[in-house]
């Protein structure tokens, strides 16, 4: 019986390999080809293979939209980007993120708090969804693309779902780019030494790949601040998905929504106090050969998901979406940048 049982269970297993194996190889395909072709590219054009592996999947949108695509592509927006997310968590420890000082930490949250709530204002001003709202919000507030992709998890279907996260991945990219030139700039001109400008930076900059080229252009202190505050942000990534799955699953006008049990995002705090405990153990040369293999396999499943994500969505998606979803990222982000500008200002 249990031979039987055994062998019903593998044969499953091989067909639902078969049913996602066509859109799960186009994927890594895609993924693949943008981390390659991002250093040529960036000696013209700074694009992070993230972004390159979005903007490909949408230019091979037409050849993924045959059925036999479909289930691979749906399981990697899904399942492999829930558990990419999760892998996050080992980049972050928890006594990094208290060498920072109280102040810092409520200058920090107080900030997310408010441009979250601000995704929700400009999204209602410009006639946008309350969830198109939540994806800016979050991805302004806490790390850019992951954060709106993980942000997706936990919010209710809806048409034009998927355009707006591409659009919200590219929106956040591009305002972080600039902010990476911009931002030291604006540091001087307040007159901030290195430790207000690494919070002014890692507190504001949306992807941690420009956090990081923004920092250490300025200096290593500034660089190391600006790197532990944004890996604060990356830390409440786990409360913000909790909160914006309960608020949409909480009844009312999106009584469709499910309450959410986003295992991926315990797995993520499980990890975090993993990585916090295991480097001071005599476990710790095991343990960073294991971590430095999780964290390049957390890094390859958000490029093949984003990648599945940028071959679901049709071009046309995304350019039917006019000034009012530029303008929402943008005003956010505006919110973000002045909220904790002035909050150092005022500290001093």
């Amino acid at each position: 019986m249990a031979e039987i049982r055994s062998t019903a269970l593998g044969r499953r297993a091989a067909g639902v390999v078969r049913v996602i194996a066509p859109g799960l190889v186009l994927s890594v395909v895609v993924a693949v080809i943008a981390v390659h072709a991002a250093p040529p590219i960036a000696r013209i054009v700074a694009i992070p293979p993230m972004v390159l592996a979005l903007i490909l999947g949408i230019v091979l949108s037409p050849v993924a939209a045959r059925p036999a695509f479909k289930p691979g592509l749906g399981f990697c927006v899904k399942q492999l980007l829930r558990w990419a997310v999760a892998l996050l968590g080992l980049r972050i420890a928890l006594g990094d993120i208290a060498a920072l000082g109280l102040a810092t930490g409520i200058v920090v949250v107080a900030s997310m708090v408010v441009t979250i709530l601000a995704g929700f204002v400009f999204a209602r001003l410009a006639g946008l969804t309350a969830a198109y709202g939540a994806l800016a919000g979050a991805a302004t507030a806490v790390c850019g693309a992951s954060a709106a992709l993980a942000t997706a998890t936990v919010l209710p279907a809806y048409r034009g779902k998927d355009a707006d996260v591409v659009f919200v991945v590219i929106a956040a990219n591009a305002l972080a780019t600039i902010g990476m030139v911009l931002y030291p700039v604006l540091a001087v001109a307040l007159g901030f030494g290195p430790h207000p400008t690494g919070i002014l930076l890692g507190g504001t900059i949306h992807d941690v790949a420009q956090v990081v080229g923004a920092g250490y252009a300025v200096s290593d202190q500034v660089g190391n601040t600006a790197v532990v505050v944004k890996l604060f942000r990356v830390f409440l990534l786990l409360p913000v998905v909790l909160s914006i799955g309960w608020w949409f699953a909480r009844g009312g006008a999106t009584t469709h929504a499910r309450v959410p049990v986003p295992v991926f995002a315990f797995v993520f705090l499980a990890l975090c106090i993993v990585n916090s405990i295991l480097p001071a153990t005599p476990l710790a040369p095991l343990y960073a050969g294991v971590r430095y293999w999780l964290v390049e396999a957390s890094t390859d499943g958000l490029l093949i998901a984003i990648s599945a994500l940028g071959l679901g969505t049709s071009v046309a998606s995304i350019t039917s979406l006019g000034w009012r979803h530029l303008a929402t990222v943008g005003g956010i982000t505006v919110v973000n940048l002045a909220f904790v500008a002035a909050a150092l200002v005022a500290t001093g």
